[in-house]
């Protein structure tokens, strides 16, 4: 069974002949479904744990990052999490701005994310996480005055620019091979006076009294955070154009 989350900025008029196309062509090619619309909804843990329960084998985010994340927040670390990462695949329409996840999974639009769904190509990847929060994606912060703790080690950066600590690639113009099947994150920090430094970790603590960090570029949260993976969490269907192996 097919379970459609449409994610609540949808309702806005804007979106209603898009989100009629795609259930138009959903119907064409045979991945009807059950919707639920976040609209409106306060337990949306709720909600999603039950579909699985229920014996859903797909869950399609319809939406943009923070779609994904909210359904992989309603679901990692609780009591039906095994059931899902044994039974359930996870799916993304990409509707709307910040989809840089679905760009990492091959998935340009709306219109092949479809064809994408009927192919079920999968991979299964790592998870990142941030306190109580979880990406796919990456994290971000300004990168002056910003703190690293890895290991033994500790890393303070003097230079305006941007640090990111990056699970799964989603800008092919960034000079690193990242994969999201190791285990490891990638830590990417890039200065306005063109250094460039590149480290892998599986834990980093990072505090900046100035600036917040940014989860899959629309969560916001303030230092100090404790960074860290899991690996092969999450059973995705991806593009052939996906930005890793």
């Amino acid at each position: 069974m097919h379970v459609y989350v449409y994610d609540d900025f949808l309702n806005r008029g804007k979106y209603q002949k898009i989100i009629n196309r795609l259930e138009i062509r959903l119907t064409d090619l045979g991945l009807n479904g059950k919707i639920i619309r976040l609209a409106g909804i306060k337990n949306i843990r709720g909600v999603i744990q039950n579909e699985i329960k229920l014996g859903a084998k797909t869950v399609i985010a319809v939406g943009n990052n923070q779609t994904v994340n909210k359904i992989i927040g309603a679901i990692i670390d609780t009591e039906i999490y095994g059931d899902f990462q044994k039974k359930t695949l996870l799916g993304v329409i990409p509707i709307g701005d910040d989809n840089s996840i679905a760009v990492s999974l091959g998935i340009k639009d709306m219109e092949e994310a479809c064809q994408i769904l009927l192919a079920r190509r999968l991979e299964k990847i790592d998870l990142g996480i941030i306190n109580q929060h979880y990406f796919l994606n990456q994290i971000s912060i300004q990168s002056l005055d910003t703190i690293l703790k890895i290991d033994d080690y500790s890393l303070e950066i003097g230079a305006r620019g941007e640090l990111r600590i990056i699970n799964l690639l989603s800008d092919p113009s960034t000079k690193i091979q990242s994969n999201p099947h190791d285990g490891y994150l990638d830590v990417y920090i890039k200065t306005k006076r063109n250094s460039e430094t590149h480290l892998r970790a599986k834990k980093i603590k990072i505090t900046n009294p100035d600036n917040k960090i940014i989860i899959d570029g629309v969560v916001e949260i303030e230092t100090p955070a404790e960074v860290t993976v899991k690996r092969d969490q999450v059973n995705l269907i991806v593009g052939k154009g996906r930005m890793f192996e």
